[in-house]
């Protein structure tokens, strides 16, 4: 039991909710926006997704769209987990 203790005291909490981790995941989204509906093959087969500014975003479909979010969110996770391991977070 004292091997779990401190395996456990040594993990950080990552799930806990907290304004520093919707702030980085946000970040990350709006970025995977911003640049990978210019670097996918077909970004605009299908229909059309309605985005506020969409000169900003390329125009995408709404498969490049969820495309787009779901890397963001990876690429969210991993920065939250980088910098909660850093204690950055």
């Amino acid at each position: 039991m004292d091997l779990l203790a401190v395996v456990q005291s040594t993990i950080t909490d990552t799930a806990a909710p907290g304004t520093s981790k919707l702030i980085v995941m946000g970040i990350c989204n709006i970025l995977a926006l911003l640049v990978l509906p210019r670097v996918i093959k077909y970004p605009k087969v299908g229909p059309k997704m309605v985005l506020p500014f969409p000169s900003a975003f390329n125009n995408p479909s709404v498969g490049a769209f969820l495309a787009s979010t779901s890397a963001g969110h990876l690429l969210g996770t991993a920065a939250i987990l980088a910098l909660s391991s850093s204690g950055a977070l």
